[in-house]
């Protein structure tokens, strides 16, 4: 059921690979609410996706970016404003990747070259999506600035390596460009946290069929699905919530307040 929330509104939607892809879920969402947008990965990835079905599916224009380079992000923010007919109202940063992870390096034997390819891609991104944004004055006041992230930048988790340490500069950047763009501009910035989650990437993390499970059991609702985060990012683009920024918001089913469950105890204590 549609509510119109993002009716009117414009937006800039990274990191659709394919339909396991929580961008991909907020893409239908986002046009299923009214709103119109762009669409944008890496070149790269957009040879290995299907991404041009998903455009097709919310008449939406892609533009390739490497979201690495302030040269590509100059011309996703100056084509999107031109595409869409003006400032946009809400982007997504759905980009993480990490070389070390993708080639079996374990976190006390990393290459420091993929390591800092790591942050780069998955954090600093961010950073210069925003940067180059605001220099373009290309988001409009009460704007809403979205990244996904996970909960090991706060907790350790043995199979998350030089991840964890992306996304904990992920979450600082979003709090300390949140604050800037929100006295500048009214620019609301905040992560999502999510779930583990099945999409291609996640899969691709040694023992998360595992962990995923553990997740599930520890939660009192459960996991949150790809679905169910996409609700939660229309609900960050939307005015309902126009006094939240700086903010790292949990949608994992309680996971993240939750020591230990009777269902993991069961397993622990099994005889």
């Amino acid at each position: 059921m549609a509510y119109g929330l993002l009716k009117g509104k414009r937006g800039i939607i990274s990191g659709a690979l394919d339909e396991k892809s929580i961008a991909w879920k907020v893409a239908l969402k986002a046009k299923e609410e009214g709103a119109t947008f762009t669409l944008t990965n890496a070149p790269i990835a957009m040879r290995m996706g299907a991404i041009k079905q998903l455009a097709e599916q919310c008449d939406a224009e892609i533009i390739p970016a490497d979201a690495t380079s302030v040269e590509d992000l100059e011309n996703l923010f100056t084509k999107s404003t031109e595409v869409l007919g003006g400032k946009v109202d809400f982007v997504l940063h759905s980009i993480g990747m990490s070389p070390n992870i993708r080639k079996g390096k374990a976190y006390t034997d990393l290459n420091y070259d993929w390591f800092k390819q790591s942050i780069d891609i998955s954090a600093l991104s961010f950073h210069k999506m925003m940067q180059t944004a605001y220099k373009l004055d290309a988001i409009n006041e009460w704007g809403s600035v979205v990244a996904l992230t996970y909960m090991a930048a706060q907790r350790t988790f043995p199979f998350y390596t030089d991840m964890a340490d992306a996304k904990a500069v992920l979450e600082s950047i979003a709090r300390s460009f949140g604050y800037r763009y929100g006295k500048s501009h009214k620019v609301r910035v905040n992560t999502i946290s999510q779930s583990p989650t099945p999409t291609t990437a996640g899969g691709g993390i040694g023992g998360f069929d595992k962990f995923y499970d553990f997740a599930d059991k520890t939660a009192p609702l459960g996991n949150a699905t790809a679905d169910q985060c996409a609700d939660y990012c229309i609900t960050m683009f939307s005015d309902l919530t126009r006094m939240v920024t700086m903010q790292n918001l949990y949608h994992d089913g309680g996971f993240s307040m939750t020591g230990i469950s009777e269902e993991v105890m069961a397993l622990v204590t099994k005889e």
